[in-house]
């Protein structure tokens, strides 16, 4: 007799669940509160969709889940994401590793995972949003449907982007269900600073490398193109650490960041350089001894913090001002006073504690319950690794729940 089961949540992870569960031969059916299902997919990539990447593996991941991901990802990788969406019909392009639909659109991955939700004869209810899971004898019930499910995947999602259903509803349900929820904090967002003098470089762009402080103590560290806006800092870079920030804002840790805007010399490499550049150009004004560094906005707001005019010429600068000038490129301290909010992460950091879950993502404190995707405490970097992990966390979950018994 096949196995009946829900699946709660119609994003990435869910969509993947009831498809692999339907192929093992269950019943299935996706419930999505908002009134289609796959939303959060057409906003990923900035529209293109990045979703998986050649580089694998669980160096990419964090949060009490990391450990799932290496079991996961040995069945579920990135060869095996190729192959499911080539089945499908898609064509696929890399880009240095990141991987994308051909058709640059986000809009193809969810078409071809529609369409095989009503190959696979997944019954979808959208509009519905499950505010109970009753379990009873064995079996689980949701209000107002009369079926008996022998299983049901939590799928939906953390609490980023709640336009797009992500409203932390899962949490909920695995809280009722007995589940500790390891406290979600947003993550791949922008930083802000206490400091008011960003204003005088929105919208500057470049290479940098971004360190991460809490209370004095290195936490990450990443290097990549940065993006400084009014209120602070983002960027690739930036997102890259934002987790780490997020989690020890929410500790009340005081955080702190150095930018390099010299990535490629350390301190001594930057010394050297300065004095070289002093010996050439005793006589040029600041303005025009600065040129060619970095952006002229970074210079200028850089000349602005050690006291230095834009007029003074390069060989009158007093000598601590000189040094305290080319330490800034080095190394520029701001302080993080938070983050931007969920309404503005790509994904949450936080969610179902990893440990409460074995290695085919079935709860150990309530069988026949499982999780898929940003639900469970797993969060990876940019690049591809989250919606991998939603793929394949997915895949994972929607076989074991079509076979356990």
């Amino acid at each position: 007799m096949e196995r009946k089961i829900a699946v709660v949540g119609g994003g990435p992870a869910g969509m993947t669940a009831a498809i692999r569960a339907a192929e093992a031969g269950a019943f299935v059916t996706l419930y999505e509160g908002n009134d289609r299902v796959g939303k959060k997919i057409l906003s990923t990539g900035n529209g293109r969709c990045n979703f998986s990447n050649e580089r694998m593996g669980t160096q990419y991941y964090h949060g009490s889940g990391k450990a799932l991901t290496e079991h996961i990802l040995e069945r579920f990788g990135t060869a095996w994401t190729i192959a499911f969406f080539e089945k499908l019909g898609m064509r696929i392009r890399s880009r240095e590793g990141y991987l994308y639909p051909a058709s640059d659109q986000a809009s193809t991955v969810l078409d071809l995972l529609r369409y095989e939700l009503d190959r696979r004869h997944v019954t979808v209810h959208t509009g519905k949003r499950i505010a109970e899971i009753r379990p009873q004898n064995g079996k689980f019930f949701l209000p107002s449907e009369k079926t008996a499910y022998d299983a049901v995947i939590l799928a939906c999602g953390g609490c980023a982007a709640p336009e797009t259903g992500s409203d932390g509803n899962g949490f909920v349900l695995a809280e009722k269900l007995g589940h500790r929820i390891v406290s979600p904090v947003p993550a791949l967002c922008a930083l802000r600073c206490q400091e008011k003098y960003y204003k005088q470089v929105a919208g500057v762009r470049c290479d940098a490398e971004v360190t991460l402080f809490a209370e004095g103590r290195k936490t990450a560290s990443e290097r990549g193109e940065l993006q400084l806006t009014d209120y602070g800092l983002s960027g690739i870079p930036v997102f890259q650490i934002s987790r780490h920030a997020a989690k020890a804002l929410q500790e009340k840790k005081t955080v702190t960041a150095r930018i390099s805007f010299l990535p490629d010399f350390d301190e001594d490499a930057c010394k050297t350089f300065f004095r070289k550049r002093l010996a050439a150009g005793q006589e040029d004004e600041m303005s025009v001894f600065l040129t060619g560094i970095v952006n002229k906005k970074i210079n200028s707001l850089l000349l602005k913090l050690v006291g230095i005019r834009e007029t003074e010429q390069a060989g009158t600068v007093d000598a601590v001002a000189f040094e305290r000038l080319w330490h800034l490129y080095c190394g520029l301290e701001t302080k993080i006073v938070d983050t931007n909010g969920f309404d503005r992460a790509q994904v949450c950091a936080g969610g179902v504690d990893g440990s409460e879950v074995t290695e085919r993502l079935m709860s150990k404190k309530l069988p026949g319950l499982y999780f898929a995707g940003e639900i469970l405490d797993v969060d990876g970097i940019c690049g591809g690794y989250n919606l991998q992990w939603a793929f394949a966390s997915g895949a994972a979950a929607g076989e074991a729940a079509a076979i356990d018994r």
